[in-house]
C-alpha cells in the first residue's frame, strides 16, 4: 500500500551556496542539515517528486517531459566548480503527464508540455543537498507568470492525488528574497537591518492556521500582509509556498525551519 505524502516547501538558499566557501564558515550550516533530514522525515520513500521552484515561469503551467533533464546552471558570478555539479535525477514522463491531466480537468487549466526543459538550480541545489543519489524519477513544474496566488493554491488542490500515488510534491524557494536590499545591507549600504520578521510571523500564522479554509484566504492575499512587499518585492519566490499549500487540503501545516541568513529571516514548512 502506497503511503501519502506530505507536501513540503524548502528555502533553496542563493545560488549554489551549500557548495562554496563563505564567510562565517558556517553561514548555512542550518539549512544544510534541513535539506539532509528531509528524506528520514518522510513516511517512506517517494515514488517521484514533482518540483515547484521559482526559477521557472510560463505563460501557462508547464511540465517538464524531459526523461533525462540536464541542469541549467541559471546563476551567475561564482566559482568555476560550482558549474560542474552534477545530479542526474531521471525524469518521469509519466508522472509529467498525469501531472498535466489533474491540472487540466481537475481545475480547468491550460498546460504545456517542454521535453528540453532541465532542472534549475531551485530544484538541484537543494535535492542534491537532500537527495543526493538521485535515483527518485524528477518532475518539474512552472509556475504561471502572472505569479495569481488565487491560481496557484487552486493548481496545488488539483495536483493533491499525486499525494496518495507517494508522490512528494516540492515548492522550492525562499520566504524573504528581496536580494537588493539584502546585497546593499551587505556591503554596509543605507538600508538598515535586512531581517523580515515582521512577515515571517505573518505567514508562520497563515501557514499553522487550525482552519484550512482561513489558510487559504490568507494566503491568497499574502501582499496585504505585514513587511509583505519589503520581504519579496517580486513573490516569484513565494508562490510556490501556494501550491504545496493548495496541494494540502485540510492538513495543517508547521514550520519546520527558521534560519537566519546573511541578516533575513528564512522558513520551511510541512503540511502532512
Amino acid at each position: 500500500m502506497t503511503e501519502r505524502q506530505p507536501t513540503v516547501f524548502v528555502p533553496h538558499g542563493g545560488g549554489p551556496c551549500f557548495f562554496m566557501d563563505w564567510n562565517p564558515p558556517d553561514t548555512w550550516d542550518r539549512h544544510r542539515r534541513f535539506l539532509e533530514a528531509l528524506p528520514a522525515s518522510l513516511p517512506a520513500k517517494p515514488k517521484a517528486l514533482l518540483v515547484i521552484s521559482g526559477h521557472w515561469e510560463e505563460r501557462v503551467f508547464t511540465v517538464q517531459t524531459n526523461s533525462a533533464p540536464p541542469l541549467l546552471f541559471d546563476y551567475q558570478g561564482f566559482p568555476p566548480h560550482t558549474y560542474q555539479l552534477t545530479w542526474p535525477a531521471p525524469g518521469d514522463p509519466t508522472l509529467a503527464a498525469r501531472a498535466s491531466e489533474l491540472l487540466k480537468n481537475g481545475a480547468g487549466f491550460e498546460t504545456r508540455a517542454d521535453a528540453t526543459r532541465g532542472f534549475d538550480h531551485g530544484v538541484f541545489v537543494p535535492l542534491k543537498v537532500a537527495l543526493p543519489e538521485a535515483d527518485i524519477p524528477t518532475v518539474q513544474l512552472s509556475l504561471r507568470d502572472d505569479l495569481d496566488a488565487e491560481a496557484h493554491l487552486a493548481a496545488g488542490r488539483a495536483l493533491a492525488p499525486l499525494r496518495d500515488e507517494g508522490v512528494l510534491i516540492i515548492g522550492s524557494g525562499n520566504t524573504y528574497h528581496n536580494m537588493g536590499k539584502m546585497m546593499r545591507a551587505m556591503r554596509g549600504g543605507p538600508d538598515g537591518p535586512v531581517n523580515g520578521g515582521d512577515f515571517d510571523r505573518w505567514l508562520t500564522g497563515a501557514v499553522t492556521h487550525e482552519d484550512p479554509g482561513a489558510r487559504r484566504a490568507m494566503l491568497a492575499a499574502w501582499d496585504r500582509a505585514p513587511g509583505a512587499r519589503d520581504a519579496n518585492p517580486r513573490e516569484e519566490h513565494l508562490i510556490p509556498l501556494h501550491v504545496v499549500a493548495g496541494a494540502a487540503l485540510a492538513d495543517r501545516g508547521e514550520k519546520t525551519l527558521e534560519d537566519h541568513v546573511l541578516g533575513a529571516v528564512e522558513s520551511a514548512f510541512r503540511f502532512g
